[in-house]
């Protein structure tokens, strides 16, 4: 089969940074699907991981990619609920072959019939971002359907594929005001037409413009990047028992968490491969979840967060994705399709 991997983590400017190969079908195990990919979407775990992990032995290739829309060609015997030819969706498990390849396994309980109304471009943009977002906001937040008073929920780094999703789960909790950061007019806008009430700066100080807007007391953030930076201005914003969820990584020392301990703020992390790669009691919660997500793009309540298809998947077309994922820039989720 085609894949495109790499032996020795390089910047992405090297020429052995990704390479075109020839590779082996995987054989599925016995809880696995065997995919035949039709679509990948590049995430930023995809640069951090590339620039970070060597291959294990020297021979045998890294293949990166947790974001696929693929058809069904084999089942392992414990599989239940899907048939050969099923169209499906997943983000994967961080431990395992990724989905740069023609062919990729996957656990059934981590995936779901993809949504019918979507291309396998749209698809394929939300799977990752998807689980992270529904998991941040209900999971991690344990934001309630049927709140006690109206509040607010700030996302920070709202344009960008998690945010993207999470912007359109919380507007439709009619309690809750959602208040975006972007510091790009054309951020900005994406993140209205995605229905966020207000958009924020954050390139200047966002306590005093969270205040400055006159909304429901801010008990929810989502601080999707640069949390140190922003983690003193996001305390004072807070109202008392309130809650701060992030996914981004940093050094231990760049964070004061007695800052949180005054008004009895909570402190959650949330990384949407804890499932599969501790085998969770509940690790079938993520097709579930993947399903549900399905049902509300088909009814029309969600839309793809699809930024740009930059061709096929080959090694140069994701060099490209990696350069800008990594510029930090994009919009929206940037997708290959196709070998």
């Amino acid at each position: 089969m085609q894949a495109i991997g790499y032996f020795k983590a390089q910047p992405i400017t090297a020429d052995e940074s990704l390479l075109d190969l020839e590779l082996p079908a995987p054989t599925p195990g016995p809880l696995d699907l065997l995919v035949e990919i039709s679509a990948i979407a590049v995430n930023p775990v995809d640069a951090k991981v590339r620039a970070s992990r060597n291959s294990a032995d020297g021979h045998t290739p890294v293949l990166l990619g947790w974001d696929a829309v693929g058809i069904v060609r084999g089942l392992g015997a414990g599989v239940q609920g899907f048939a050969l030819g099923d169209r499906v969706w997943y983000a994967g498990d961080i431990t395992r072959a990724g989905s740069y390849a023609q062919f990729q396994t996957v656990d059934h309980r981590i995936a779901a019939l993809a949504p019918r109304s979507a291309s396998d471009a749209e698809a394929a943009a939300l799977p990752l971002t998807g689980i992270t977002a529904w998991e941040l906001l209900f999971d991690r937040l344990e934001v309630q359907a049927r709140p006690e008073r109206p509040v607010s929920l700030l996302v920070t780094g709202a344009a960008g594929g998690v945010g993207s999703i999470l912007v359109q789960l919380a507007r439709a909790l009619p309690h809750l005001t959602v208040i975006a950061t972007a510091s790009r007019p054309e951020s900005a806008a994406w993140l209205r037409e995605l229905g966020a009430h207000h958009v924020i700066d954050h390139s200047q100080p966002l306590a005093a413009q969270i205040a400055a807007l006159g909304a429901a007391p801010l008990r929810y953030v989502a601080s999707l990047t640069h949390t140190p930076q922003h983690f003193g201005q996001l305390v004072e914003a807070l109202e008392p028992q309130g809650r701060l969820a992030l996914i981004d990584d940093f050094a231990p020392e760049q964070l004061n968490v007695m800052a949180l301990k005054g008004k009895s703020l909570s402190l959650h992390w949330e990384m949407m491969f804890t499932r599969s790669m501790h085998t969770t009691h509940d690790i079938a919660e993520q097709g579930r979840l993947l399903a549900e997500l399905a049902r509300r793009i088909d009814a029309g309540e969600l839309r793809s967060t699809l930024g740009q298809v930059l061709g096929t998947i080959n090694a140069a077309n994701l060099k490209k994705a990696h350069a800008l994922i990594e510029s930090q820039r994009s919009i929206g989720k940037l997708v290959l399709a196709g070998f």
